[in-house]
């Protein structure tokens, strides 16, 4: 016959392995973040490294400044979308 204690213990192991789940399913998640109508994409992993970036060519022929601004609203983007992905998976 297990005891109360036991019983509680297992639960505990139950709950700590599903919160494991659930922030390696946030560590996973990828978003991808735009700017500038979808002429800079960025994708991000659970843990905010930078994936991958993808220009739109007609926009080498831009300002440099333009460019990077839009660069930088896109990271911004995807870090946004990763902390709404990760809060509902650790919901």
């Amino acid at each position: 016959m297990k005891s109360p204690l036991t019983d509680l213990m297992q639960q505990a192991q139950k709950v700590q392995k599903e919160l494991e789940r659930m922030q390696q399913e946030a560590v996973d998640a990828v978003a991808t973040g735009e700017a500038g109508g979808g002429m800079v994409r960025v994708q991000m992993n659970g843990r905010y490294e930078l994936q991958n970036v993808d220009i739109d060519p007609t926009l080498m022929a831009e300002d440099k400044t333009i460019l990077q601004a839009l660069l930088v609203a896109a990271v911004n983007d995807a870090s946004r979308r990763i902390e709404i992905i990760s809060k509902e998976r650790l919901a």
